[in-house]
């Protein structure tokens, strides 16, 4: 598969087919720099399924919201206005997406896949005895309560599929769901699978360098069903009431 590179936006098109849908994909931490490769597996696989990609390249700040503001604006002049777009996110990118400036409305749902939603202390331990020395800003902004309270409060997508992976010892999915679930008509689903944090990012690079001989099917097969979980649960969820 050709990926192509749009400013910050890596995107792929479906190979032989019409596209059926969008998939716009933020990643988490380190890993979202380079979605192409670091998701590769699960976002070609996303594509097989006649969806076309479109993978937002940054470096995560403090500044959740102005990075998932600037998120949404690249994903709103990208999208060709035909195609039904569905927001997936990984670890940190599931919280940009809660945190987008149209409050969930322009998508038709959201899969979070190992939400994430601690504090910069605990993400970035040095802080906590070297931010107040410094002067560093030493939280996220908005904190993680702060986040858990405006989604609440604010976001109105009903359709959203929480993915989390039995080994993720760092997964807030369930705390995520129960704010959800407290709005009216939410539709919000919690499925668990087997994996860990990492489960999504599987690039193939063993594949890459050595050739399919030394990969591992398994591998490929889970993160085959993961793609094919979501598109089903997307097209169950489609026809759900807004």
């Amino acid at each position: 598969m050709s990926w192509r590179q749009r400013g910050s936006l890596w995107m792929l098109e479906p190979r032989g087919q019409a596209a059926k849908g969008v998939i716009q994909f933020i990643g988490g931490s380190y890993l979202a720099a380079t979605p192409q490769l670091s998701y590769r597996r699960l976002l070609e696989a996303l594509a097989r399924q006649g969806l076309e990609i479109h993978a937002w390249s940054y470096v995560p700040g403090f500044d959740h919201q102005t990075q998932a503001n600037e998120a949404w604006r690249l994903f709103r002049t990208a999208r060709p206005e035909s195609l039904a777009a569905l927001r997936l996110g990984h670890s940190l990118g599931c919280k940009l997406h809660l945190l987008a400036p149209d409050n969930g409305r322009g998508c038709s749902g959201l899969a979070a896949l190992s939400f994430n939603n601690f504090s910069a202390e605990r993400s970035v331990p040095l802080l906590a005895e070297l931010g107040p020395r410094l002067g560093i800003q030493s939280e996220f902004s908005p904190s993680p309560s702060e986040t858990l309270r405006l989604v609440g409060a604010n976001y109105r997508q009903p359709r959203n599929l929480l993915v989390r992976f039995n080994r993720d010892g760092i997964d807030q999915s369930r705390r995520l769901q129960a704010v959800l679930q407290e709005r009216p008509s939410d539709h919000t689903q919690l499925l668990e699978l087997p994996g860990d944090h990492l489960t999504p990012a599987s690039a193939g690079l063993r594949q890459n360098l050595l050739g399919s001989w030394a990969d591992d099917p398994s591998r490929q097969r889970q993160i085959d069903a993961l793609a094919e979980t979501i598109c089903r649960w997307w097209s169950q969820a489609a026809r759900q009431p807004a």
